[in-house]
């Protein structure tokens, strides 16, 4: 710094700050050395000969400046501060409408954690801000090159370490405060990434804002910035108009205060140094390779890098020092994403409104200076200018400039800061505009509004700029007493009075990038959809209607939407009619579709693969191969793999995964998950394939061999409930035909409910559930125990949960319906009021809590069992409570015949008739009085081989007696004598009948 103390171009300046050190310190200290090192810094960047252009993000002030630098100058090589590694896709911002962001997105990470993936880094660009006055410039006039200069995308996370600490929101993916209502969605068009800001001018601690808040009347630093910075380097276009060396000098002290008025942060320091180091050496580097002229560059950065002073800093600045450390193995895709005001404002911590009033300040300041600003030729939005004045432009921009010897750098510094303010004057008719304006949009928003809030408004704007020693009220002023005026304290509607201000000076301005500039799969996606034949990539949501009956070739459409719905946010494709399950195709389908809304999503898919089936494809085998992928999600994989792709491959792939992470588990928590989805996927196979596909039989028997040994640890684990007991036992039962003709063996699951002992009373009435089905426990024995619980008093309190543990048993063994609600019914019948009463609220909150999805089978028992007429109910006696009925007497009456049966058959012979006839059968009716054996002996020998069978099963000889041998009489009395047990059963069975 000792050299640049030589100059002589602010000396004078240099003595009143020393005086005014002295009168307000009394003697040298660091105030002193901190206001000539602002001087130092200034007149440092000032005498650079690569011509240093410092800007502030989305500000008017910088972005006219440079659109008139540009054209005064005319640079050949124009530096910018942007990641080096998004210079290609610079050319297609052509293509999209404006804001939009410069992406770089990378989805499986090498060299760094596993745990930062996705890595995103996204740089907004605007129409009124300076490196887009830089990048059309540089990318429409020929000769010009434009070369980023900026760390890359992979060094962004190699030096940030925001990662490893908690963020603080500044910069990061992270809004600063929630975004009020409808901003919420634009707020969240950057997602999680880390955004790359040129001139990032904010101070770097509380204190130093707070102080300039307080002082300058003002609510937040956007404020802040707008009246003291923007209104006065603004060009007002009279006397008071500030040049190009005032605009600059001004930067470099603004940045070179809040630069050496910062905390010691050394991790975000030594980040700001190191990007000033990459930046000065790729210059260079540049200029050696082809020989440029620094005089003909323009080097665009924030004011805040503008203000350096590191060694490398500069054309002559140190060479060798700074090594760039090598890219990691990461590979990093890059893109286009739509951006928005309020977007910008959240990611970078910005007052909402803020990128809106600066748009609406940059369009006045364009039409009160006549600077004719750069813009993409073929931009979206604006006007294209005919063939013949595009030529001329073309040509104009192609001649270069006189050539001007660089004036000595001259104090403009001490001219300015004594410059008292300008008082700029009151537009009146602006105002009163306002004020009309937000009355009228009160209105419509269901404020009670009249023509005398906005007179209000117009004098109380007034009157706050005067208390603010202001000479003209800002937008900011006006939103203030707008809010005083018409707001009062009641919202009508879901907008405030402060938002409505935000939409009239210019509202939340989304952008769009436009089909050339999006990614091959977002393209395809579109191609695929044209059949519907509704603008897409407008913003908003679109009814989609789908008559695949009548025109087959919207199922393709039909496909693909489906898996946008798997694979985008919820809201970018919703189905309103129609549903995809397995072995179910909807006919018809009704979608709402808002893929313009969404866009940025979309975009990012195409970062992971060229077409929409190979991203679904690699997140089922990421979720399935995941480190916590466990038996559900595999399945739930299989499952989506057959639904959306229809690959046997990829599901039988899966499905072989699931094996072996079923055979890894040691809990039970996915066991309902892993019952749903088994249970689904074998009756599809069942009905669209010939046969099982190896993997589910191999899952199915190995289920059932795990799901035995877990079984008795999951009955006295505390932390295993009674639905996945449930959902496991659910499995071994309605699994079991399969694996026992796959080879499983029934006596595991019989030693293992032998060997479970649970003490929790919803698992002891699984338990009992189990022991029914596997035969061990007799229903009647079942209904002993539930009524031995309600003669208990002390066991009344955890009935609940025992009824909790039947109901979840329906699962397992739908057939004890009838059994739970018995038990229901007897604890109503059978408690006192004084025990039912505190003990009926339990009872409703356990049964909706753990079981409320088979509730309407129980419901479905008790509609069958009660009777369906309130009349009837007093004289109704349940079944349970009705005598038993020997199977002998169920189908006969005193008489020995079956009264029942030979009743109804005679009293309707037409009805027979029609059966016979339809079975081919003779309608011959017998005589009533003829026995039945005869007409049981006539039956047996009509159909030989049956009898045959069955003498075989009972090991007898299947000799027939012939016409002339014994009667069949003593041979049946035979048979019977032998076979006593088999007798009596064909007995109750031909009584039944």
């Amino acid at each position: 710094m000792s050299g640049d103390r030589e100059s002589t171009s602010f000396a004078a300046l240099r003595g009143q700050l020393q005086e005014a050190a002295a009168a307000f310190a009394g003697g040298p200290d660091a105030l002193e050395g901190i206001l000539l090192g602002l001087v130092d810094d200034v007149d440092r960047a000032v005498r650079e000969p690569l011509e240093i252009f410092p800007v502030c993000h989305h500000s008017p002030a910088s972005a006219t400046a440079m659109a008139r630098r540009l054209r005064e100058k005319q640079p050949k090589v124009v530096y910018l501060e942007l990641c080096e590694d998004m210079a290609p896709l610079l050319a297609e911002l052509r293509n999209c409408r404006l804001p939009v962001a410069v992406q770089a997105f990378a989805g499986d990470v090498d060299g760094f954690p596993r745990e930062w993936a996705p890595l995103s880094v996204v740089a907004p660009i605007t129409e009124p801000s300076a490196e887009y006055q830089a990048i059309a410039y540089a990318l429409d006039t020929p000769g010009v090159e434009l070369v980023l200069v900026d760390r890359s995308a992979d060094h962004v996370f190699q030096w940030d370490g925001r990662h490893e600490q908690a963020p603080d929101g500044t910069g990061s993916g992270a809004a600063q405060g929630a975004p009020e209502d409808d901003r919420v969605r634009e707020a969240g068009l950057h997602g999680e990434a880390v955004g790359v800001e040129i001139g990032d001018l904010r101070p770097r601690f509380a204190e130093l804002e707070e102080h300039l808040l307080r002082h300058g009347k003002v609510r937040h630093w956007s404020e802040w910035w707008h009246q003291y910075v923007e209104v006065p380097l603004g060009d007002s276009g009279g006397d008071a108009a500030v040049d190009h060396d005032t605009y600059r000098q001004v930067m470099f002290l603004v940045g070179s205060l809040f630069r050496r008025l910062a905390p010691g942060d050394g991790a975000r320091v030594r980040v700001d140094e190191d990007r000033e180091r990459y930046m000065w050496t790729r210059i260079r580097e540049h200029l050696d390779a082809t020989g440029t002229d620094p005089a003909d560059c323009l080097y665009v950065c924030g004011a805040f890098h503008a203000a350096s002073r590191v060694e490398e800093f500069g054309v002559a600045g140190s060479r060798g020092t700074f090594t760039i450390s090598p890219r990691t193995g990461t590979s990093w895709r890059y893109g286009l994403i739509p951006s928005s005001h309020a977007a910008i404002e959240a990611q970078f911590g910005l007052a909402a409104g803020s990128v809106s009033i600066a748009s609406t300040e940059w369009a006045k300041s364009l039409k009160r200076t006549r600077v004719k600003p750069y813009r993409l030729a073929g931009q979206a939005g604006g006007k294209k200018p005919a063939a013949g004045k595009a030529v001329a432009k073309r040509a104009a921009a192609a001649a270069p400039p006189a050539p001007v010897a660089p004036p000595a750098a001259a104090d403009r510094l001490s001219g300015f800061l004594r410059r008292p303010p300008v008082l700029d004057a009151l537009d009146e008719a602006e105002l009163l505009g306002w004020s009309v304006e937000v009355v009228r949009a009160a209105r419509r928003s269901g404020y009670l509004a009249s023509t005398a809030d906005a007179v209000a408004v117009f004098e109380t704007s007034i009157l706050l700029a005067g208390l603010r020693d202001r000479a003209k009220p800002t937008p900011y002023d006006f939103q203030d007493a707008a809010v005083t005026c018409i707001e009062k304290d009641v919202v009508p509607g879901r907008r405030d009075v402060r938002r409505l201000v935000e939409i009239m000076m210019g509202g939340d301005r989304v952008g769009q990038v436009g089909y050339e500039a999006l990614p091959p799969l977002a393209r395809d996606v579109h191609d695929r959809l044209e059949p519907l034949g509704l603008r897409l990539q407008q913003r908003g949501v679109r009814r989609a209607l789908l008559d695949m009956a009548s025109r087959p070739e919207l199922r393709a459409c039909s496909d693909a939407l489906w898996m946008l719905r798997r694979l985008l946010p919820h809201g970018a494709a919703r189905p309103i009619m129609g549903e995809r399950r397995l072995g179910e195709r909807s006919i018809q389908e009704s979608w709402d579709l808002a893929l313009g809304t969404h866009q940025r999503a979309l975009i990012e898919l195409g970062y992971e693969g060229v077409s929409i089936e190979q991203v679904l494809e690699q997140r089922l085998r990421r979720e399935a191969y995941g480190p916590g992928a466990t038996a559900a999600t595999v399945l739930a994989a299989v499952e989506d793999a057959t639904l959306y792709l229809g690959s046997r491959r990829l599901a039988d792939e899966l499905g072989t995964h699931a094996l072996k992470v079923l055979a890894a588990e040691r809990g039970v928590d996915g066991a309902p998950e892993v019952l749903r989805r088994v249970r689904a996927l074998l009756a599809y196979y069942r009905t669209s394939e010939p046969v099982l596909p190896p993997w589910i039989e191999s899952f199915v028997k190995s289920g059932y061999a795990h799901y035995c040994t877990l079984l008795p640890t999951a009955f006295q684990d505390e932390d295993a409930t009674a639905g996945q007991v449930a959902a496991m036992l659910g499995f071994l039962f309605s699994m079991e035909g399969l694996a026992l003709s796959l080879g499983c063996d029934r006596t595991q699951l019989e030693l293992a409910v032998g060997q479970s002992h649970p003490e929790d009373p919803s698992k002891t009435a699984l338990l009992w559930a189990a022991q029914v089905q596997l035969g061990t426990l007799e229903r009647g024995e079942l209904r002993g125990r539930c009524d031995a619980l309600l003669a208990d008093p002390l066991v009344v309190p955890a009935y609940p949960r025992y009824l909790s543990g039947f109901v979840h048993a329906l699962e397992p063994v739908p057939g004890l319906a009838d059994v739970v609600v018995e038990a229901v019914s007897n604890a109503f019948a059978r408690l006192p009021d004084a025990v039912l009463l505190p003990w009926l609220p339990l009872l409703v909150t356990t049964l909706r809590s753990s079981a409320a999805e088979l509730a309407p089978l129980l419901i479905r028992e008790a509609g069958r069992i009660f009777p369906g007429r309130l009349a009837v109910l007093d004289a109704w006696v349940p079944p349970w409570r009705t005598p038993p009925v020997s199977p002998a007497a169920l189908g006969r009456d005193a008489g020995g015949r079956a009264p029942r049966g030979a009743a109804l058959l005679p009293s309707h012979p037409a009805t027979c008739d029609a059966v016979a006839e339809l079975l081919g059968c003779a309608p011959t009716w017998t005589d009533p009085g003829e026995p039945t054996g005869a007409r049981g002996a006539a039956l047996l020998a009509a159909y030989p081989a049956a009898c045959d069978a069955l003498a075989d099963l009972l090991g007898c000889d299947d000799g027939w007696a012939t016409d002339d041998g014994p009667a069949v009489a003593p041979r049946g009395s035979a048979l019977t004598a032998r076979h006593p047990q088999s007798a009596e059963a064909w007995a109750t069975v031909l009584a039944r009948v």
